[in-house]
């Protein structure tokens, strides 16, 4: 046991959860270990390359077509030489324009959000797809209308011409990612990046530099817009978002039998304030689905870590490391499995705004988050100091370390153990006792009704038997006196005591 506690622990340096360019700001799994700024411009230089690619691949077709035509028709042919290359060009002529397309995509992505077309595209179109049922549309309208009322009250707390200014783009930008649903969602997490970008440098001319200023009307901005599109870039259909959650969810359940001393969890559930902040921490990481603005899912990411850091102090007795912080979120995904964890964590690395998961705690929460869900999803025998056989057994169901009558398994008895699971095998010695009294009972009960019937039987059978030995005779009434003297009613009266004066 002394060996195994010595080995155990999840370590993972500081300096792994910055961006790998080294810009100094938080990386992310989803962006390959880099912030998004970095990200982006990978993304834009790779997006470069491909399209060069496909010119350089277009012009060697072109070449050899013209070539294949030459060599066939060349010898014959007494048309002109243009004529030769008509239906080449045009076809030469389509990869030129998707150069020209693609190079111009990015200088036009903003403008197109303002531009007259974006703002009287018809907003029917928007909401079309698929119905969802009533109770949800009423419940979704409700919520879209309340912010909407609550955006339209904090511009007003601006000045006029800026408050007017942030409601038009932002109408405008709503209305044109409704018209772009032909887009693949990394297309329209780039507009919304875009997007951002653009308000957050026209709010940091007009407040002259206020990062605190810019920063609260962005927070208004990013949930106006994604209250509105939250159904259309939520884990969209074109997505494999809903296969990722399944698989995710189904490793959880196959890790259930994982316990916190596999884990190194500097956690104590029975001391009550433990297990309270376990239970919030819960909570926080479950609520975060029902969220709709990335914001508020890293503020229920940020709360659950907190009451994390909170279980760990008063266990320890000392301020929580982030070498403790790290094998207790793992713990707590497993416990809690959230659900559509995968869809979450992508969504808010598409659209929430970008400042936000480069920097401050809700940048460091959530990377330790995707850290996690990375490591869960690469747990092995070797991580948690096990054989692969034992392993594969726990993962299977055919054994568990949690199982007392399991010589192989983890040990039940110490200091160290879970008290959820002592707990659970107390509970089942109980059940198992009540079982067997409950049993005894029964049988005490049913032979107390045989020997009741048994013993009615035999009272009946006396009465029987006493009645016909000793039958009931009925005796004639007994008559009065005179009751056979007929003419009674001649006698003549009685005496009556007579009183003499002496």
């Amino acid at each position: 046991m002394s060996q195994r506690t010595e080995r155990r622990g999840i370590h993972v340096d500081q300096s792994e959860l910055l961006c790998k360019k080294g810009c100094g700001y938080f990386g992310n799994a989803a962006w390959q270990g880099l912030c998004s700024k970095c990200w982006r411009e990978e993304y834009q230089k790779a997006r470069q390359r491909q399209i060069q690619e496909d010119w350089a691949l277009a012009e060697k077709l072109q070449r050899e077509e013209e070539a294949a035509y030459v060599s066939t028709h060349g010898s014959s042919q007494t048309q002109p030489p243009h004529s030769h290359s008509q239906p080449s060009l045009a076809t030469f002529s389509k990869f030129e324009e998707k150069k020209t397309n693609e190079k111009t995509r990015k200088v036009t992505t903003v403008k197109k959000f303002f531009s007259p077309s974006s703002r009287t595209a018809p907003k029917k179109e928007s909401h079309e797809g698929k119905t969802p049922s009533p109770s949800i549309t009423r419940q979704s309208s409700i919520e879209t209308d309340r912010v909407s009322r609550d955006f339209m009250d904090f511009l007003k707390t601006l000045q006029k011409h800026a408050g007017k200014e942030i409601h038009k783009q932002s109408r405008a930008f709503i209305d044109s990612m409704g018209n772009k649903r032909d887009l693949g969602v990394e297309e329209l997490s780039e507009c919304a990046q875009d997007f951002y970008q653009n308000i957050s440098d026209r709010l940091m001319n007009h407040y002259k530099g206020s990062s605190e200023k810019v920063d609260r009307v962005m927070d208004q901005v990013e949930k106006y817009i994604m209250t509105r599109l939250y159904k259309s870039v939520f884990c969209p259909e074109t997505t494999d978002d809903e296969k990722k959650d399944l698989a995710t969810q189904h490793r959880i359940r196959a890790l259930h039998w994982v316990t916190i001393q596999m884990l190194c969890v500097p956690v104590d559930e029975e001391i009550p304030e433990v297990s309270d902040s376990v239970v919030k921490a819960i909570t926080d990481i479950i609520e975060m689905d029902s969220k709709r603005v990335p914001r508020d899912k890293l503020a229920c990411i940020t709360s659950c870590s907190k009451h994390i850091f909170n279980a760990i102090r008063v266990t320890k007795n000392e301020p929580a490391s982030a070498d403790d912080f790290l094998p207790t979120l793992i713990f707590i995904v497993l416990k809690a499995n959230p659900p559509r964890l995968q869809s979450n964590i992508q969504y808010i690395t598409r659209f929430c705004i970008p400042s936000r998961l480069m920097t401050g705690e809700d940048g460091y929460y959530f990377t330790n988050l995707c850290c996690a869900v990375a490591f869960i999803e690469k747990l092995d025998a070797q991580s948690l100091n096990l054989s692969p056989e034992d392993f594969e057994r726990y993962m299977s169901g055919q054994a568990s370390p949690q199982r007392p009558d399991d010589p192989a398994a983890w040990p039940q008895t110490g200091s160290n153990i879970n008290p959820v699971v002592s707990q659970i095998h107390q509970n089942q010695s109980i059940l198992s006792n009540l079982e067997k009294r409950q049993q005894q009972v029964i049988e005490v009960a049913n032979s107390l009704q045989t020997e009741l019937a048994e013993w009615q039987d035999s009272v009946a059978r006396e009465v029987q038997q006493i009645l016909e030995r000793y039958p009931l005779e009925i005796k004639p009434r007994a008559s009065a006196i005179d009751a056979e003297n007929v003419e009674n009613d001649r006698l003549p009266p009685p005496l009556q005591p007579q009183v003499f004066a002496g």
